[in-house]
């Protein structure tokens, strides 16, 4: 893996605020995460106790995402952006298992991610992956990376994922816009793969937890399915459109844990840039 970022600096990880990277790892029970990060998913998780089958459902919406990009669609390589702290498996292992020759970039914007992703994301010999460390927002920034130069080839189809990224741009039109760059960059063939956070199926309970973000520092925004469906506006949506997660081609696994339609508070969606 190229991780390389220049000259070694010291990391400031921000541990006065909490990071929706770190709340997602301290929920999936990894430790890589701070006071803040703590008290805003202990707080999300007294109110809405469903928090951890939600986001469980949603790493595995991600894994069920890489195998039909590389299996049945012939993708080869892929941009995935806040790509949280490392969880195996990574996007890389379930691609690598199909593709042993695809290649990966990662992207997300804490650097405590940076911290962790030369240890953790080791490619196959025979592909590739990299790291870049750099902020939705700035999607120049992304598709300028020296790492994503020197990894993917942006003449062919790329599959580009960003699970569970979205709801921290509050904005929508900022939203659309960060994704409407990167998927201008992208040739067609190449795919989009996100899902992002919802209230639709129980506005109370989500509400408390982007109450819970918001109060130590985090951005969280919940978006409706008709939203959601908007950044899939000019493509080619995969069956079965846009659902929750944990529906999106489901088998055993992704129905589980869900006792209850409510406890997936995120819609998910793949579709194809024609």
């Amino acid at each position: 893996m190229d991780g390389s970022s220049g000259p070694r600096v010291e990391l400031d990880l921000h541990t006065d605020r909490a990071h929706g990277a770190r709340i997602y790892d301290y929920v999936l029970g990894g430790k890589d995460n701070y006071a803040p990060d703590r008290a805003a998913a202990e707080a999300a998780m007294t109110t809405f106790p469903s928090l951890r089958v939600s986001m469980r459902a949603n790493r595995a919406f991600m894994r069920r995402v890489g195998r039909f990009l590389a299996a049945e669609c012939g993708i080869r390589q892929f941009l995935d952006i806040g790509t949280g702290i490392p969880t195996s498996p990574n996007l890389h292992e379930v691609v690598q298992a199909v593709t042993p020759s695809a290649r990966i970039v990662y992207t997300d914007n804490d650097p405590i991610v940076l911290a962790h992703a030369r240890a953790l994301m080791t490619s196959d010999p025979q592909g590739r992956t990299a790291y870049t460390q750099a902020d939705l927002r700035n999607p120049d920034a992304i598709l300028a990376a020296p790492q994503l130069g020197a990894t993917l080839d942006l003449d062919e189809p790329v599959g580009l994922l960003a699970i569970a990224v979205l709801h921290f741009i509050e904005d929508d039109d900022e939203a659309h816009r960060v994704v409407g760059r990167l998927l201008d960059a992208l040739p067609a063939g190449s795919w989009l793969a996100l899902s992002t956070a919802t209230g639709d199926l129980d506005p109370a309970g989500t509400a408390t937890v982007e109450a819970a973000y918001q109060a130590r520092g985090e951005v969280l925004k919940h978006r409706t399915r008709a939203q959601v469906e908007r950044f899939f506006d000019g493509l080619e949506p995969a069956d079965p459109g846009v659902v929750q997660v944990h529906k999106w081609r489901s088998d055993e696994l992704a129905t589980a844990e869900v006792k209850h339609d409510a406890d997936v508070a995120l819609f998910g969606g793949v579709a194809r840039k024609p």
